[in-house]
């Protein structure tokens, strides 16, 4: 894909989530919003060995979600990327269906772990990447983590771990954009310079602008062609509800009410945002 398709990808991405969101009227619009430019990034050519068609291989590069919250985000980019028919979004939640709110590895194809409870996404994705290097397979292991979320000790012990085995098929991703559901970072628990703490734990780190498709691309190459014996992390600077100003603009914004009027001024500014590309 072109620079400029993937732009779209992004967008429809956001307008599909607004969507899904609105349809059971609340939601993670926030953290949702600010993921669907590295989701774009990550199932358009940086997951490898990736088949809608065959959604368990065996030597899939991996994709551990670990703040499950946004699963309205990651069901509209493999909807979009004919993993399941984009009718089933307007499910979400609902009774018997296959997208729960948070990402479940059961009912969802190509979802690799169940996850919403916060802090325990890197310890899956350690055992995965473990236990690939012990199979000799040549598969990566990618996960999506919350601001909030490292603040969990459990992150950081994980981050031992990874370091530890020297687990150079490991790729973290912080989600760094700048709020949780109690108030912004700093005012619950500064987390001062993000990749210089998981620098402090062995891993090799970089801060790319979390927006920005092109760097997002640029900032996993450098990643990968340098962690050499351990593991790597992008934190992604970012805004929560990115791509949409009415979100942008909500003082709370991680979890809230997506009525009829909400969804439309959204999708309005989408479809502006897609017309213009």
């Amino acid at each position: 894909m072109t620079v400029n398709e993937l732009k779209k990808f992004a967008t429809d991405v956001r307008i599909e989530t607004v969507k899904c969101l609105e349809a059971r009227t609340f939601g993670h619009i926030g953290g949702c919003l600010s993921i669907a430019d590295v989701l774009t990034v990550l199932y358009n050519g940086e997951l490898k060995n990736i088949d809608p068609a065959d959604p368990k291989k065996l030597d899939r590069d991996m994709l551990v979600v670990s703040k499950g919250h946004a699963g309205p985000a990651v069901f509209a980019t493999l909807a979009l990327k004919g993993y399941f028919p984009l009718d089933w979004l307007p499910t979400l939640c609902e009774g018997g269906t296959r997208l729960p709110s948070h990402c479940d590895r059961i009912r969802t194809p190509e979802i690799d772990a169940s996850t919403g409870s916060l802090g325990q996404g890197l310890s899956l994705a350690n055992g995965f990447a473990h236990a690939a290097k012990i199979k000799n397979l040549k598969n990566r292991i990618y996960c999506l983590m919350g601001d909030g979320e490292i603040q969990e000790g459990q992150i950081w012990e994980a981050a031992m771990y990874a370091h530890q085995y020297k687990l150079n098929n490991l790729i973290g991703i912080v989600d760094w954009n700048k709020k949780q559901i109690d108030g912004t970072i700093d005012e619950c628990i500064s987390l001062l310079d993000i990749a210089e703490k998981f620098r402090a734990f062995g891993w090799y780190a970089v801060t790319v602008n979390g927006d920005d498709i092109e760097a997002i691309q640029e900032a996993f190459k450098q990643v990968r062609e340098n962690q050499s014996d351990k593991p790597g992390v992008l934190v992604l600077d970012g805004v929560k509800g990115s791509g949409v100003k009415c979100i942008e603009k909500m003082k709370f914004n991680h979890m809230i009410p997506v009525d009829k009027e909400l969804a439309d001024r959204c999708l309005a500014e989408l479809e502006a945002v897609k017309n213009s590309l």
